[in-house]
């Protein structure tokens, strides 16, 4: 599903997707858009930050509500804040106005792939820190943690290789995919976020450690 206000980058990006094999639905509006969702269910939805009647990010917040469909934000180049509370929402990618198309569909194959269930590996069991890829649930001490798509594929790769030091270019490759816009600090931003759901103190984490000057790594929870 395509979202933007402006008719003409919407149609522009229909007939790129079409001919590239994808079946495009389309929306101008946050409040259609969000009728269209749930008519249509697409696999991916491209959305414009920046809509009538409701804002992009609050459609997001919508669609976060109830499922975990990937969403790639199309935002202003000089809108930084933009990206970070698009990801902080549970956005999977960024696309910056202008853009090119075939990076857009590059960046959509991308997001699909990666978000794909046999590309998130088995479960991982490090103390009390439990986490299903099938289901893509994380258990903390028993307890159920609700994370974003993103958030959850940077803790599995933290924990797919325990005490290894990953650098946040490595961290961003996964969450970001292959073609990406150099912008370390959206790593910095999930991280965040990440240890506000799972640890117990996150002035002082025990499960997403800091190395400083080079990266994050998994910690030895007990």
């Amino acid at each position: 599903m395509v979202v933007d206000d402006e008719t003409g980058i919407v149609e522009m990006i229909r007939k790129f997707l079409e001919k590239d094999g994808f079946a495009v639905s389309c929306a101008y509006d946050g409040v259609t858009a969000l009728q269209v969702f749930h008519r249509e269910r697409p696999d991916i939805v491209v959305l414009d930050v920046m809509l009538p009647k409701m804002s992009g990010m609050e459609v997001l917040s919508r669609i976060r509500e109830e499922t975990q469909v990937p969403v790639l934000l199309l935002t202003a180049r000089s809108m930084e804040e933009d990206k970070i509370t698009g990801l902080g929402l549970g956005a999977d990618d960024y696309v910056t106005k202008p853009f090119s198309l075939r990076e857009l569909a590059l960046r959509i194959r991308a997001i699909m792939r990666r978000t794909s269930v046999s590309s998130l590996g088995k479960p991982i069991v490090a103390g009390d820190l439990a986490l299903d890829p099938e289901k893509m649930e994380v258990h903390v001490a028993g307890r159920k943690v609700d994370l974003t798509r993103a958030e959850f594929q940077l803790l599995m790769m933290l924990y797919s290789r325990p005490g290894k030091v990953f650098t946040r270019e490595e961290l961003l490759t996964v969450v970001a995919g292959d073609i990406y816009e150099s912008y370390e600090r959206t790593i910095d931003t999930h991280v965040w976020s990440l240890r506000r759901k799972i640890e117990p103190d996150p002035s002082k984490p025990k499960y997403v450690l800091t190395v400083f000057g080079v990266g994050y790594k998994s910690g030895n929870p007990t």
